[in-house]
């Protein structure tokens, strides 16, 4: 008996690894090579395509494909219809295959909002996050909050995912924080 729910509508391809207390719901599909961590959720009509490599505890959220090339580390939340690729530049000519798909990495604990796109080849830091309809374009740094086409930093985020005053103390639990050369850091 499989430690994981799989929607009768959905599909696995042989070759797969899916942790315990995953749930794989509606109109889904997992190609070959998958590797997926335990407590993940993944909405309606989400593909993960081959050799894609899930953590532990992400939610992925309805009509989302996780193209080959990327990686969510544990705790991510990719919300609904937000847009990963996995090649700069497409033409149906001239295929790359796998070789050519450039990598894109999504630290822990990272956000995705909504409709945002991922451009390829790319890291999002742990604790960022991405604005809904933002377009990502460059590396993000760990804390950052991302917004706008292409998207810039106008600001940055507490671990528990609070948007940061200019004091760098969270108003929800109290942490504080200082800028340290790209990024900042956790006083403690």
């Amino acid at each position: 008996m499989a430690e994981f729910f799989l929607h009768e509508s959905s599909y696995v391809d042989d070759g797969v690894q899916i942790g315990k207390g995953t749930k794989i719901w509606h109109f889904c599909h997992v190609q070959k090579g998958a590797v997926i961590g335990e407590n993940c959720s993944f909405g309606q009509n989400v593909n993960i395509s081959n050799n894609v490599k899930v953590g532990n505890n992400v939610k992925v959220q309805n009509n989302v494909s996780l193209y080959e090339g990327v990686e969510l580390e544990d705790y991510v939340f990719c919300g609904p219809s937000c847009v990963f690729t996995n090649d700069l530049t497409p033409r149906t000519r001239y295929p790359k295959g796998h070789a050519g798909y450039k990598k894109t990495l999504v630290k822990h604990d990272a956000t995705i909002g909504a409709n945002a796109t991922i451009v390829c080849g790319h890291t999002l830091g742990e604790y960022c996050t991405i604005a809904a309809g933002a377009v990502v374009t460059k590396n993000v740094p760990a804390h950052a909050l991302m917004a706008g086409v292409p998207a810039r930093q106008i600001g940055w985020t507490c671990e528990c995912g609070q948007v940061l005053g200019k004091d760098l103390v969270c108003p929800d639990c109290g942490r504080k924080f200082e800028k340290n050369e790209d990024t900042i850091l956790e006083v403690k």
